[in-house]
């Protein structure tokens, strides 16, 4: 099974349009996960159109994603417990947002945390819980590329989590 991570999206202020790196592998995505920081509710739309799309609202989402989607969400994908959070409530200051968003969820709950928030790639293990920000495939910010992630689901277990780093966004 194949599930493509995104964050911080920030549509349409940052993009029009997803990018094409990115939508190259939404393709045969099994299913999206996005992280937060939509802003734009029709990027929900966007992704669907390629495959079964999950998410939680970010700091930068209004009351329509909000209602959607909540900030804090546990999703079995495959046999894989996933909690997926923004990552910017807490009482940290943005370097803590790993912190964060592992204070989101209790010990043992989960296996996998996909979080946004800072667009900062990011995978470490912390407690046995793979930690995962897959970055913004859209706003960059201080980063060199954008990115996002792409999960490889087997057999009830993460097999592969990977960063897609790429430089043109259109």
């Amino acid at each position: 099974m194949k599930v493509v991570v995104v964050s911080d999206t920030h549509m349409t202020r940052m993009a029009k349009k997803l990018p094409e790196r990115l939508i190259q592998e939404l393709r045969d995505a099994d299913a999206i996960l996005h992280a937060g920081d939509w802003t734009a509710f029709s990027v929900l739309d966007m992704l669907q159109a390629y495959a079964t799309t999950e998410g939680v609202a970010g700091n930068n989402d209004g009351d329509e994603i909000i209602a959607r989607f909540g900030h804090l969400k546990v999703l079995d994908i495959g046999g894989v417990r996933i909690g997926l959070v923004h990552g910017h409530i807490g009482t940290g200051k943005r370097e803590d947002t790993v912190t964060n968003a592992f204070k989101s969820f209790g010990p043992g709950s989960v296996d996998v945390i996909v979080f946004g928030h800072s667009h900062v790639p990011v995978i470490q293990k912390r407690n046995e819980v793979l930690m995962f920000n897959p970055g913004s495939p859209t706003d960059k910010r201080r980063q060199k590329q954008y990115s996002f992630g792409v999960f490889t689901i087997e057999e009830g277990a993460l097999v592969r989590a990977e960063h897609v780093f790429y430089d043109d966004k259109s």
